[in-house]
């Protein structure tokens, strides 16, 4: 098992803690090979690598638009939605969180932008991730559980019709690369959180901030530096 953890996460310093014992051992290799077995199935006709992991009960729709890399795993009860004009391109090692949302397209007659995850990162359980804009998320980057990524606004400057029929802007999100966005964060339409920062639990984003930022409250604002003061 720890061989082919090395080959997956390209690690060959990986080392399993020596305080799982045998018994613990055979649940996780039984667990994870159910998965990667799964995968051939609840990921057929899906592009990239050949090494990926799907847990039960994931819905993967209009799979002609999504590309998975090696190593990915998608969990239980996950949901993608790939009908979009760029497509959902997700990349190695990234893991997609239990009941987790990825969608761009919620109407037919203006199809969203896509979604594009880089190597090594993580969407937390229960995220919702709105990509008609365009959401783009770099390598290594965090996320906790129940973050939303919304990448369109509702237009809403008129009062004599229903906001629904003002139709909507999206500029979309960018988060760079070695991000942490803390539980329960919001990440609005229009922002690009510079790489290495951190946003923390319940922050709301609607402005974009500078590289190694540390953002705070609602609306966030940058509270710090990491690195300086």
């Amino acid at each position: 098992m720890t061989r082919l953890i090395q080959r997956i996460k390209k690690d060959p310093g990986y080392i399993v803690d020596p305080r799982l014992g045998p018994v613990d051992l055979g649940v996780e290799a039984r667990r994870r090979m159910a998965a990667l077995l799964r995968a051939q199935w609840s990921l057929r006709r899906v592009k990239g690598g050949r090494l990926r992991f799907a847990e039960r009960s994931i819905q993967v729709r209009h799979r002609r638009h999504l590309r998975i890399g090696t190593g990915s795993v998608v969990e239980a009860h996950a949901t993608l939605h790939c009908l979009s004009r760029d497509g959902f391109r997700i990349g190695n090692r990234v893991t997609i969180g239990k009941f987790a949302i990825l969608e761009a397209s919620g109407v037919l007659w203006n199809l969203g932008k896509g979604l594009q995850i880089g190597d090594d990162s993580s969407v937390g359980d229960y995220c919702f991730i709105g990509a008609s804009g365009g959401v783009t998320i770099g390598d290594d980057v965090l996320m906790g559980q129940r973050v939303s990524i919304h990448s369109q606004n509702h237009n809403y400057s008129r009062i004599d019709i229903p906001m629904r029929d003002q139709g909507v802007t999206h500029t979309g999100v960018v988060i760079e690369d070695d991000c942490w966005l803390g539980s329960g964060s919001v990440i609005l339409d229009g922002v690009t959180i510079g790489a290495g920062s951190i946003v923390a639990a319940g922050a709301v984003v609607s402005r974009s901030c500078p590289p190694r930022s540390i953002l705070a409250g609602v609306p966030a604002k940058v509270i710090g530096q990491r690195g300086g003061s």
